[in-house]
C-alpha cells in the first residue's frame, strides 16, 4: 500500500516549513549585510588596520586607483 500524499494543511505547513527554513539561511548571509553595511565596514577596518596594500600587491602591480577619476 502506498504512503498518503500530503494533502491539505499538512501540505501548506511543509511548504511553509521549507520557506521559512530558507528565509532563516539567508537572513544572516545577505539580508543583514544590506541592511547594516556599517557593521561590516567597521570590522573590515578593524581587520585591515595594520595592513598596507602596497606591501601585499601581487607581482609589483600598481594598487587599484580609480581610472575615472580626476588627475
Amino acid at each position: 500500500m502506498a504512503a498518503p500524499l500530503l494533502k491539505g494543511w499538512r501540505y501548506a505547513l511543509l511548504l511553509g516549513g521549507l520557506v521559512g527554513g530558507i528565509g532563516l539561511a539567508i537572513y544572516p548571509i545577505i539580508i543583514d549585510p544590506m541592511s547594516n553595511p556599517e557593521k561590516y565596514k567597521k570590522i573590515q577596518a578593524q581587520t585591515r588596520a595594520h595592513i598596507r596594500q602596497e606591501d601585499i600587491q601581487p607581482g609589483n602591480m600598481k594598487v587599484w586607483t580609480d581610472p575615472f577619476g580626476r588627475k
